[in-house]
């Protein structure tokens, strides 16, 4: 992998991590067409994803602040609800990572998936930008329930397939389920942190990192594309949700999914 395909996959992932259009489809897609090899890709992947999660702490660093300092007062208070509603959402790409992890890893190769499920997020969107289901402010502590973030968590489980949108999933599982748009913004956004951090440190003891072929800088420049254009995306995702302007990416994703799954078929 050469510098200028790490600046340009950086930026695909930036954008796309935080835009309901799937950053791991976006990711297969463009390494197919730059030429990128599928070894190099699972650790660049690993590192830009690490730049976006870290464009999210930028983003919410007042919000994420808050939760620590109610956290670590000891007691049951909104922060430690708010905390303990994330941890539950994580229970099912635990569960994917821990037992189907070479599975999932083996879609990643095929484009027709990623076309497929592009056609999913699409669906999804549609219907959740349609969706007025909002529930009343006070029905649940935070705004979610438990069985919302739950559900939600099993969206971003599902979400782990190629072409299958994280964010676009999760926020139209969780507006589906009730929950209101600017709420599930956020949980969105937050409820990824540590399933990614958590991986990359998994691949950086492993050694995954230092059997690596591509070459430190790529590497850098990917991660400094991918957390400028993270920035970006994040924020413009979130006033995005709050005025329930989801259709257009779902115009687009059932396009762009429509071409990938003619392209391999003919």
């Amino acid at each position: 992998m050469n510098w200028l395909q790490a600046i340009i996959l950086g930026l695909v992932q930036g954008l796309t991590e935080f835009l309901p259009v799937s950053s791991s489809g976006h990711l297969a897609i463009f390494k197919e067409m730059l030429g990128v090899e599928i070894s190099e890709g699972l650790v660049f992947e690993v590192t830009v994803h690490a730049a976006t999660v870290l464009a999210t702490i930028v983003v919410f660093r007042k919000q994420i602040w808050g939760l620590l300092c109610g956290l670590f007062k000891f007691k049951y208070n909104d922060e430690t609800d708010y905390v303990l509603k994330i941890a539950i959402s994580m229970l099912p790409v635990l569960i994917v990572g821990l037992f189907f992890k070479d599975y999932v890893e083996q879609l990643f190769s095929s484009l027709l998936v990623v076309g497929i499920a592009l056609l999913i997020t699409a669906l999804l969107l549609f219907f959740s930008d349609r969706s007025r289901k909002d529930v009343t402010e006070n029905a649940h502590r935070n705004g979610i329930g438990w069985w919302q973030a739950f559900v939600i968590g099993i969206g971003q489980a599902v979400a782990v397939l190629p072409g299958l949108s994280r964010s676009g999933t999760t926020i139209s599982t969780g507006l589906l389920c009730g929950v209101k748009r600017e709420v599930v913004a956020q949980f969105s956004f937050l409820m990824v942190l540590v399933p990614i951090l958590g991986e990359a440190f998994l691949d950086l003891v492993g050694g995954d990192f230092a059997a690596s072929q591509i070459e430190l800088l790529p590497l850098l420049l990917g991660f400094a594309a991918a957390f400028l254009s993270g920035l970006f995306a994040c924020k413009v995702m979130i006033a995005l949700v709050k005025r329930a302007k989801l259709k257009w990416f779902a115009l687009y994703c059932g396009l762009v999914g429509a071409a990938v799954i003619i392209a391999q078929l003919f």
